[in-house]
C-alpha cells in the first residue's frame, strides 16, 4: 500500500530551520518586517547571511551580495515589493534559475526568486500554438507538458532544463538551432509586467497611433513616459538603429531597439488599412530585468519536428572549419557546431567521452556537427548527402585550390540518422564544456567574451585574428559552439586571482570588442550583457545610442532600481569577481582525505562554477542529482548552494569558524545525503558528498558527535550483537512504544520499521557448506565480501550470489573480515573508516595479489572499495583491490560470466532501479544487461536517490524529506512496465517496500530464481 500524498510531502518545519540562520544583519531592520506585512507568507522573505550568500554569485565570474531575497507568489507580491523598494530607493532584481554567464543574475538589491513558487505552465492553446507561463517556469518543463501536443517553445538554450521562461526572456536566449528559430523575443505575444513603480500593466502589440495617443514624456503615468520614449526612439533614431546594431541573427548585446524599428518599420510598408503596430512585450528580451518585471508571458510555439539527420563533417584545423559554415548555410540547416582541436584532444583523453571521439577519423583537427530537420527518414537522408557531395573533398590536392572560397574543406564526413547516433555526435559537442570546467588551478576558463559572434562569412579571418590576440597575451583557448549564425564560445585561460591577470582580462576584452567591432559583430551573441560586457555597449554602439538606451532607462525606471549597472550602466568588468586579487582561502584545518586534484582540497572547494546543473528537473527525474533540491527547491539543498556556502565559510566571507558550527553543520551540509550525483552528473564534477565527509569529521574532531552519530557508525558491531540476539532482537524493536523509545531517545524515526536481524549470519552459512566449485576446475577465483547488511540483515542475497557465481564456474571463498567502513564514512569519522580500509586492505591484498578477485552484494559497499578506499589509504595496493572489486552484477556482466549459463526465467517484466551510487561510478547498466540475457524484460529507470541513503531516511528530522524524495521514485515505479520492481541497495529496497508493499528483490536473487532448480 503507497503512501498518501500528505504522508510523504517535506515539511519544512522539521527537515530545516526557518531560516533565520544568522542574525538579521540588513542595514535598515524595518525594511525585513515591512517586506514580510506584504507578501502571502512571511518565510518568503529572506535577509539572513546565509540566504544572502547563496544568492551572491550565478554562473558567472561575478559575486555580488544581495540585500535579501523573495520569493514572491503572486503578481500582487511583486507589485507590493517592488512599489514599497520604489518608496524607499531600494534596487530590486528579478532572478530565474541563476544560470546567467555574463553576472547578470547578481546585484547589491533585494532579489525576486520567481523559480520556487511562480513556476507554472497556467494554459496551453494547442489550436493557437500558444502557452502562457510564469516567469520560474524551467523550459525543460514546458517542452514536456507541450510534447503531447507536438509543440515546443522553440528556443533551446543549453541550460534549457535548468534555466527559467523569465530569464530566457531577460536574456533574450536562443540555442543550438537558432539558424530555425532566431531568439526567445520573436516568441513574445505578450507580458504581464510590474513596473518599476509597482504599476501592472500588460505589453504586448499596439498600434503606434495608440502609442501617440497614450505618449506623455510629463505624465505622472510611468506608462505615458514609456510610450513617448519608445515613439522617440521609432520616430528619430530608426536610422541610427540601423547603422550601428550588427546584421546578425543572434545579437544580444543592449536593448532589443532592431526589433523594434524592423516591427516599425514593416508595419509602416503595409498598403491595407491596417493600422502599423509593435509589440512592446518584445522590448523586453534582452533587457536583463533592466525595464520591468515579467509575471507572466503568453509566448507563441512550434511544432515538433518530425525527425532529423546530423553529418559530422572533419576538418585539418578550426580555420577550415569555420571557413566552410557559410556556403554549408546554403542547405538551409537547422543547426552547425564546432568543436576544435583543443576540446576534442580533452575529450578523446576521458573515459567518458573517448569512444566518442573515437569515431572520427585519424588526424582530425577539428569537426562541424551538421543537423537538418526533415520531413522523413528519406528527406534526411537526402539533406545529408546533398551536404556531402557539395562540401566533402574527394582529392587529396588541398594546396592547388587553398584560397578557392568555393574549396571543399571538409575531409571525411560521418552520418548519423537514427536517434542514438544523433545522440552520441551532439554528446560529443557538448563534452567540451564539462571538461573545461572541470579545472581546479587557479587559472580558469571563465566567460567573460564566450559568446562574441560574427557574420558567417567573417568567421575564418576572425577566428585568426583571436588566435593572434591569444597569442599576445601568452594564453590560449579553445573554440566551439553555435558557428552557423557565427557565435563562438572562447573561454581564455585566466587567473583573476593575481593583478596581472585581472588586468590581461580586462585587455583581452577591450580588443575582443574592437576586432567585433571590425568584423561587423556583437560582443554578446548569446549570454548577454550584465558584469561583463556592459561596458562594451558604448563602443559597440556609439554614444549616440548609448544615450537613447539611457534615456529608454530612464523612461522606464526613473530612479534606476531594477537591476542596475546592467545594460548601459556602469559595470566594470574587473570588479565584483569572484576571485580576485583579494581573495584568500582558509580552510581552517588540515584534509583528512587524499585530494587528487589541482590545488587540492581547495580545488575542489572553489570548483563550482554556479550552473545550476544540481537545480535542474524541477519536475523531471532523469539523472541523479540533487535529491533534496527537487523534494525541497531550495537553493541551500543543491549542490550549488552548499558549494557556494564551504567557499563563503573558507574564504572570509563568513566568520572563519561558521562551518564549524551546528548551524552551519544543520542548515548546510546535513540535507546532502552522500549520493555522489554531483560527482557525475554536475558538469565540473564536484564532490560536494566527499566535502560533506572532510568538514564533517573536522566538526567532530571539534565538537564531538551524537550517540545517534555514532551508532550509525558502528552499526556493524550493532548488527553482528543483533544477530547474535536474534529473535529476541528482532521482538525487542517491534513491541508496543519501542519506535517511541527509539525517537525519544536516539532521535529514529518511529514510522520506520528497522531491518531484523538474521541469527544465522552469511558468513555462517557459508562457512557450513563451503565452496562448491574446485579451484583446479574454475573459471575464476573470487573472494565474496560480507557486508554488513548482507551478513546480519539479509543473507538471501549472499546465498543467491554464491549459487549464481558456482553456475558460472567461479570458486569462491568468503574472507574472515565484515564491514566495509560505509557507515562511519558516510557519518563523518574518518578515522574509524581508515581503519576498517585498513583491515580490509591487508586482508585481501594478498589474495588479489594471486589473482583473486573481490565481489560485493550490496552496491554502496562496493563502491567504497572501488572509490572511497583510494581517499582513505591512497597508494598501489589500494589500487589493486580498487581495480579488482566488483559489484556481483557488474561482476557478471564484466566477464560474460551469465553466457556459459543456462536460464529458465519466468515470463516476468522487471522494474530496475539502480542505486546511486552505482550510478555516480557510471556502473549501473550492468545490471540490466545480465537481467536480460537472462531471459527478463526490464525497464530501467533513469531514477536518483531514494531518499533512504543509509541511516539518513531513519532519522526523525529527515524522514519527511526522505519520503518526499521518495516520491519522486514512486511516481517512476507507478509509470513503468514492469510487474516486479528489483533494486539491489538494501536501503533503496526499505524505501520501496512502503510503496509497493513487498520488500523488492535484490537482483541477483532473480538470477538465481532464473537459475531454476531445488536451491532457489
Amino acid at each position: 500500500m503507497s503512501l498518501g500524498e500528505s504522508e510523504i510531502n517535506f515539511d519544512p518545519s522539521t527537515d530545516r530551520a526557518n531560516y533565520d540562520y544568522v542574525s538579521d544583519d540588513i542595514a535598515r531592520p524595518d525594511l525585513l518586517n515591512d517586506l514580510k506585512r506584504l507578501v502571502d507568507d512571511d518565510d518568503d522573505v529572506r535577509f539572513d547571511t546565509y540566504s544572502r550568500q547563496l544568492y551572491a554569485t550565478d554562473a558567472s565570474a561575478y559575486a555580488v551580495l544581495p540585500i535579501g531575497i523573495v520569493f514572491p507568489r503572486s503578481s500582487d507580491d511583486v507589485a507590493a515589493v517592488v512599489e514599497y523598494c520604489a518608496e524607499h530607493g531600494i534596487p530590486v532584481l528579478p532572478r530565474g534559475g541563476g544560470t546567467s554567464l555574463g553576472g547578470q543574475a547578481v546585484n547589491e538589491a533585494v532579489v525576486l526568486d520567481f523559480t520556487k513558487h511562480m513556476d507554472g505552465l497556467l494554459s496551453v492553446d494547442p489550436e493557437s500554438r500558444t502557452a502562457t507561463a510564469q516567469p520560474g517556469a524551467i523550459l525543460g518543463d514546458i517542452d514536456e507538458q507541450l510534447e503531447p501536443h507536438g509543440l515546443k517553445f522553440a528556443p533551446d538554450p543549453a541550460w534549457g532544463d535548468k534555466s527559467a521562461l523569465g530569464g530566457a526572456i531577460g536574456n533574450n536566449s536562443t540555442g543550438a538551432h537558432s539558424l530555425k528559430y532566431g531568439k526567445t523575443d520573436a516568441y513574445i505575444e505578450a507580458c504581464e509586467v510590474v513596473l518599476a513603480d509597482g504599476t501592472v500593466t500588460r505589453f504586448g502589440e499596439i498600434s503606434i497611433d495608440k502609442l501617440r495617443e497614450r505618449a506623455d514624456p510629463t505624465a505622472d503615468d510611468l506608462r505615458a513616459q514609456i510610450y513617448a520614449a519608445v515613439l522617440r526612439i521609432i520616430d528619430e533614431e530608426a536610422e541610427e538603429v540601423d547603422r550601428r546594431y550588427p546584421d546578425l541573427k543572434r545579437n544580444v548585446s543592449g536593448y532589443n531597439l532592431d526589433r523594434l524599428i524592423e516591427e516599425a518599420r514593416e508595419e509602416h510598408a503595409t498598403e491595407d488599412e491596417t493600422p502599423a503596430t509593435v509589440n512592446l512585450a518584445r522590448l523586453l528580451a534582452g533587457s536583463e530585468g533592466t525595464l520591468a518585471i515579467v509575471t507572466e508571458a503568453t509566448v507563441s510555439l512550434e511544432p515538433i519536428p518530425e525527425t532529423k539527420s546530423v553529418a559530422l563533417l572533419t576538418y585539418d584545423s578550426v580555420l577550415d572549419a569555420v571557413a566552410d559554415v557559410d556556403p554549408i548555410l546554403d542547405h538551409d540547416p537547422a543547426a552547425v557546431e564546432v568543436m576544435d582541436d583543443v576540446l576534442l584532444d580533452l575529450a578523446r583523453a576521458t573515459e567518458e567521452f573517448s569512444n566518442v571521439v573515437g569515431l572520427l577519423p585519424e588526424g582530425t583537427d577539428s569537426v562541424l556537427l551538421v543537423e537538418f530537420y526533415a520531413d522523413s527518414n528519406e528527406d534526411g537522408r537526402r539533406k545529408v548527402e546533398d551536404l556531402i557531395a557539395d562540401r566533402v573533398r574527394t582529392t587529396d590536392d588541398h594546396d592547388a585550390v587553398a584560397e578557392q572560397s568555393d574549396m571543399k574543406r571538409a575531409r571525411h564526413a560521418l552520418e548519423a540518422h537514427e536517434a542514438e547516433m544523433r545522440a552520441k555526435f551532439w554528446k560529443m559537442r557538448k563534452s567540451g564544456l564539462p571538461i573545461l570546467l572541470s579545472r581546479t588551478t587557479d587559472e580558469k576558463h571563465i566567460a567573460y567574451i564566450e559568446d562574441t559572434a560574427v557574420p558567417a562569412e567573417n568567421l575564418r579571418g576572425y577566428v585568426a585574428d583571436v588566435q593572434s590576440i591569444l597569442d599576445e597575451h601568452d594564453t590560449f583557448a579553445s573554440y566551439y559552439a553555435h558557428a552557423g549564425p557565427g557565435v563562438l564560445h572562447i573561454r581564455p585561460l585566466v587567473n583573476t586571482k593575481t593583478i596581472e591577470g585581472v588586468e590581461e582580462m580586462a585587455a583581452i576584452a577591450d580588443e575582443m570588442t574592437d576586432l567585433v567591432v571590425e568584423y561587423g559583430g556583437s560582443v554578446s551573441g548569446e549570454h548577454g550583457d550584465g558584469h561583463a560586457r556592459t561596458q562594451w555597449n558604448r563602443k559597440l554602439y556609439g554614444d549616440r545610442l548609448w544615450g537613447v538606451f539611457r534615456d529608454l532607462k530612464t523612461a522606464f525606471d526613473p530612479d534606476w532600481l531594477l537591476n542596475p549597472g546592467n545594460i548601459c550602466g556602469d559595470h566594470d568588468m574587473t570588479q565584483n569577481l569572484r576571485f580576485d586579487p583579494d581573495y584568500e582561502f582558509d580552510a581552517g584545518f588540515e584534509p583528512s582525505l587524499e585530494w587528487p586534484t589541482e590545488n587540492g582540497f581547495q580545488g575542489m572547494a572553489e570548483l563550482c562554477h554556479g550552473c545550476g546543473g544540481c537545480r535542474g528537473h524541477q519536475s523531471t527525474t532523469g539523472g541523479v542529482m540533487c535529491p533534496t533540491y527537487r523534494a525541497a527547491h531550495e537553493e541551500i539543498q543543491s549542490t550549488r548552494g552548499r558549494a557556494n556556502m564551504l567557499r563563503a565559510a573558507m574564504s572570509g566571507q563568513l566568520d572563519p569558524e561558521e562551518q564549524f558550527t551546528d548551524e552551519f553543520i544543520h542548515e548546510v551540509l546535513d540535507m546532502c545525503i552522500g549520493c555522489k550525483g554531483c560527482a557525475r552528473d554536475c558538469p565540473s564534477e564536484v564532490d560536494m558528498a566527499k566535502l560533506k565527509a572532510e568538514v564533517t569529521h573536522e566538526y567532530h574532531q571539534r565538537n564531538g558527535a551524537s550517540l545517534r552519530d555514532r551508532l550509525f557508525a558502528n552499526i556493524e558491531s550493532l548488527s553482528a550483537l543483533g544477530s547474535a540476539l536474534a529473535p529476541l532482537s528482532n521482538v525487542a524493536m517491534r513491541m508496543p512504544g519501542a519506535g517511541w523509545l527509539a525517537e525519544a531517545t536516539v532521535g529514529i524515526a518511529r514510522e520506520r520499521e528497522l531491518p531484523a536481524f538474521r541469527y544465522e549470519s552469511f558468513t555462517d552459512w557459508f562457512e557450513q557448506r563451503g565452496p562448491r566449485v574446485p579451484a583446479t576446475d574454475a573459471t575464476r577465483k573470487a573472494l565474496l565480501f560480507p557486508d554488513t547488511y548482507t551478513n546480519y540483515n539479509h543473507p538471501a542475497s549472499g546465498r543467491a550470489a554464491v549459487r549464481v557465481l558456482e553456475a558460472a564456474g567461479v570458486h569462491l571463498q568468503v574472507p574472515d573480515v565484515t564491514g566495509s567502513g560505509r557507515p562511519p564514512y558516510s557519518k563523518g569519522f574518518i578515522d574509524q573508516a581508515r581503519r576498517v580500509a585498513q583491515r580490509n586492505v591487508t586482508a585481501l591484498a594478498p589474495m588479489v595479489e594471486d589473482c583473486w578477485d573481490v565481489i560485493v552484494v550490496e552496491p554502496s559497499d562496493a563502491v567504497m572499495f572501488q572509490l572511497d578506499y583510494l581517499d582513505l589509504l591512497p597508494g598501489p595496493t589500494t589500487e589493486l583491490i580498487a581495480e579488482n572489486t566488483y559489484g556481483v552484477m557488474e561482476y557478471l556482466d564484466t566477464h560474460r560470466l551469465d553466457e556459459s549459463m543456462a536460464f529458465d526465467a519466468p515470463d516476468e517484466a522487471l522494474t530496475y532501479h539502480g542505486h546511486c551510487h552505482q550510478k555516480a561510478t557510471k556502473k549501473d547498466h550492468h545490471a540490466v544487461g545480465v537481467l536480460r540475457r537472462a531471459g527478463f524484460s526490464v525497464d530501467p529507470l533513469d531514477s536518483g536517490c531514494c531518499g533512504m541513503a543509509g541511516s539518513f531516511g531513519y532519522e526523525s528530522e529527515h524522514y519527511s524529506m526522505s519520503k518526499a524524495i521518495a516520491r519522486i521514485l514512486y511516481d517512476q515505479v507507478d509509470e513503468s512496465t514492469g510487474d516486479t520492481v528489483v533494486a539491489p541497495g538494501a536501503s533503496c529496497r526499505a524505501q520501496l517496500d512502503d510503496h509497493v508493499g513487498k520488500k523488492p528483490p535484490h537482483p541477483i536473487e532473480k538470477m538465481a530464481t532464473a537459475l531454476g532448480g531445488e536451491e532457489s
